[in-house]
This record gives C-alpha cells, structure tokens and sequence, in this order.
C-alpha cells in the first residue's frame, strides 16, 4: 500500500491529508491554525505546516506531498533567503492605489493580454508595486520573490536562511507552477513565461529571481530532514525531524482554486461555485480568458488547462447577517426561507455588506427593496437573504460564461452548501444543473492528487461524494429582479 499528502495552507489554517494511491480514501489527517491578520510572517506557515504533519503521524510512510497554498500573498527574500518582511496576504487591500496606477500606465486591455488579468489589490504585482513606493529600503534588499506555497515547498526540500536550514538559501532552487504564477499578473499561462517588464513596473527592477515554473507533474526534488536541535543544530539528514523525513518526493504545489478543481476532478464543462466566507465561481478551460473588464481573472489550472475565475466578497457571511438580524440560528434561517415563495414576494437583498469585488465596487452597502407591508415577513426576509447571496454569485457565472466558457453543471462547494435552503434555492436561481458536493478538504486534496500523480506518472481519478442533485425549477424573476436592484447601487 502507498501513500501520499497533500497540504491546504490556507489563509486561516494549514492542513495536511494522507491518502491511500490507489483508492484516494483518507488514511489520516492534521491541522494547525494560522495567525490572524492581512500580513503574516512565513514562518508562521512554516511551524503551522510541521504542527499539522505531526497532527497527522508524520509523512515517514508517504512517499509523496505536495503543497496547494493561498494565491497571490509577497513572500520577499534577501540574498541570504531571510524573509525581508511579513507577507501582504490576497486579503490585505494597502495596494488598491498601487493598482489603479499600474492599469492607468500599462492599460486594462494590456494586462488582459498579457497575463490574462487585470491588477487589483490582491495580485502580487500590485504589493511590490506598495512596497517600491512605501518601503524603498526593503525593496532595495529583494533578491528573490516567491508565493507562499513557492516558499514552503522551498523549506520542505531543505532550503532556507542559514542556520534554519539544512541546505542553505539557494534562491534558485524556488519552484512554482503556472496556476500560482498566473495570480502574481507578471506571468503569461498563455505563454509560460515570466514578463520582466511588468515585474520591474512593480518592483522597480527585475534583476530578482523568480521561482523556476514546473509542470503539472514534475517533481521539485525530495524532502531533507529540516528540524533543529536544542542550539539551533540542524538534524541530519535521513533523521526525522518535526515530522519530516528526508527523501518523500515533492510535487510542484499549486494555488488554492487550482487544488480545488484538481481534488474534485473537475473537467472540462464544470463550474465550481465555492461558498465560503467570501465566493468564488471558476472553470476549467482549454483557452485562457482576458477579460479587459477585470471581472473575469484568466489564471492557469493546475492540469495544463486554465481556470477562469471570479471573487464575490459576499457569500456566507450575508447568511450569517441575516439570521443575526432575525435573531435565528442558520438552520432555523433555511427552515423559514422556504417557508416563503421563490421570488419571495418581490423582496430583494442586494448583499454588498462589505463592498463587492465583482463588480467592483469596493464602497458600496447591502440594500433591501420591494418591501411592503404585507411582504415585510421574516420568511421573506430569510428567502431574500438566500436569493441575493445567490443571485450575487450567479452575476459571477455570468461573467464566466461571457469569458467563453460554456457549463454542463454547477459543483457546490463550501459551508454554505450543506444547507438544504441554499442547495433548493440554488436550482430556482442558476439556470443548469446544480450538483451539491459532499463536504471534504479539496484543496488538500488536489495537493495529494498531485503528489500523486507526481510519484506514479498518471492523474488519479478518485471518487468524490454527491450529497444532492435538487430538481431543476429556475425562476428567472428572481435573477431579473436582483438585476434591476443591483444596477442602481452601483
């Protein structure tokens, strides 16, 4: 029997799940949390990542891991491999003005072109651009820029500042894939090559090195027993050191999105809608989108394909308002919004409660329309809640769709999913079939059927559980109505 890993380090936490080869079934797992905030220092990852190996048994019995990581977060390294400063994460919003100026001198179009995106405050580009502006001592010690699942990777094959690693800081032996690097808005997945132009308009310069881009299955090398001793005395090699042993084989790792698709074996046809927290909508396709509005961000996969993609900052989160408002728990919200009528009586939640990412418009606020007197219900208001959140996700896939891609289904993931409301009110909004996923670490295991894939030379295909299929009832009122509403509030 063999077996690999595969690492989810997310914003909140790292994960780590052992899976058998052949079958894919979970052997065992680990989890660690991660600080809290818009910028972290990587060796919090680092110690997270040992803690959740050990909270899994170790890895001395896997013969392969990889490592699927948060896109898009500034891992900046000096020519000694130390970590300049905490890394600005996806979520942390300092370089919107860093952004806005890199469109404004390069164009929209431009970037769509180039890299299949257009910056905004997330991407990598946009927070050296930050860092050139607001820490010009810092960006003068950059030798090397990596991504957080780049620089993990790098740590589990041995390397690192010296001192802290057994095989010192080599920056040229920094790996990535393309999925990653198509967040970073310096990379062409069309092309496969870094563009040095953009990369100097961020940083300034682009005598830095960046991580070598493998491919979907190539190897970055093997483990090296990494741990210190009492005296900071590194273990040596072969010994097992905070749950690492030397000599498992190490897969490229990929970005978060891209560890999804893989671990759910999405195809070609299939639309991911994550509802988490925050949304997103994305798909596997054969041709890279560029999408000059912004809406539509043109990443790579992490199968050789691509992955259109799409974030609403309102998803979850608008649920959880709701039933804060009508002072319920979430399941007795989901008992009363189908207590009400699709459409719910013409009452309408446009759910920007903190701004929206698609569409872009960072400032706005929730509104609630159509309310009169005989409308104003608490199952109304459950039901808009539901609708809008929703509805909200479902411009999402439209702009999928007005990017080229064409759906066969809808894969509902995340939290939200699991409720029985979302699942059959998500058949009255999405006009396609709507299949609901069973709960289940994907990203971690995408990892794994990476490592997989990595170690045996052929893409595993491993089951995934269909917790429901509800019967389509589209109810185009419902989408035309949040139309109409979310047009004015922006």
């Amino acid at each position: 029997m063999s077996f690999v890993a595969g690492v989810d380090s997310s914003t909140q936490s790292c994960k780590v799940v052992v899976r058998d080869l052949e079958t894919g079934a979970v052997v065992r797992s680990g989890r660690a949390s991660h600080p809290h905030g818009t910028e972290v220092d990587p060796a919090a990852w680092w110690q997270a990542l040992l803690a959740a190996i050990d909270d899994a048994g170790g890895i001395a019995d896997v013969e392969a891991i990889s490592v699927a990581g948060q896109q898009h977060g500034m891992v900046v390294l000096d020519v000694a491999g130390r970590v300049i400063r905490p890394a600005l994460l996806w979520n942390d919003t300092r370089s919107a003005d860093a952004a806005a100026a890199l469109v404004d001198e390069v164009g929209a179009e431009e970037f769509a072109r180039r890299t299949g995106s257009v910056p905004v405050a997330s991407f990598t580009l946009t927070k050296l651009r930050w860092l050139r502006d607001s820490e010009p001592e810092n960006a003068a010690r950059v030798a090397a820029v990596a991504l957080p699942h780049d620089w993990l990777t790098w740590r589990l094959l041995g390397y690192g500042p010296e001192g802290e690693s057994a095989l010192g800081p080599d920056l040229s032996a920094l790996v990535t894939d393309r999925s990653d690097a198509s967040g970073t808005c310096y990379f062409s997945a069309a092309t496969g090559a870094y563009d040095l132009d953009l990369l100097a308009r961020g940083l300034g310069r682009s005598d830095v090195t960046l991580p070598r881009v493998l491919g979907p299955h190539e190897a970055a090398g093997r483990t090296t027993a990494t741990g210190q001793r009492a005296g900071g005395v590194p273990v040596a090699t072969g010994q097992r050191a905070g749950g690492i042993t030397a000599g498992t084989l190490v897969g490229p790792g990929c970005g978060d999105n891209a560890g999804a698709a893989l671990g759910l074996g999405a195809g070609s046809g299939d639309v991911i809608i994550s509802i988490g927290t925050s949304g997103t909508v994305f798909a596997v396709a054969e041709e890279q989108s560029a999408d000059a509005s912004g809406a539509v961000a043109g990443f790579a996969d992490a199968s050789g394909r691509f992955l259109p993609l799409i974030a609403t900052l309102n998803a979850a989160r608008v649920l959880v308002s709701a039933a804060a408002l009508l002072g319920v728990e979430l399941e007795q919200l989901s008992e009363l919004a189908l207590q009400a009528r699709p459409g719910a009586d013409g009452v309408v939640l446009v759910p920007y409660f903190e701004g929206e990412r698609t569409p872009n418009l960072p400032h706005a606020k929730a509104s609630l329309h159509g309310l009169t007197i005989a409308s104003s219900t608490r199952e109304n208001l459950a039901r808009a809640a539901h609708e809008g959140m929703l509805s909200g996700l479902g411009a999402g896939l439209e702009a999928v769709r007005a990017a080229g891609v064409r759906e066969r289904r809808l894969l509902l993931i995340g939290g939200a999913a699991q409720s029985h409301a979302v699942q059959t009110i998500a058949a009255q909004v999405f006009d396609a079939p709507v299949v609901v996923l069973a709960p289940g670490e994907y990203v971690a295991t995408g990892a794994a059927v990476q490592a997989a894939w990595v170690l045996s030379g052929e893409r595993p295909r491993w089951p995934v559980e269909t917790l429901a299929e509800p019967a389509p009832d589209h109810h185009p009122e419902i989408r035309e109505r949040y139309a109409h509403y979310a047009a004015a509030a922006g």
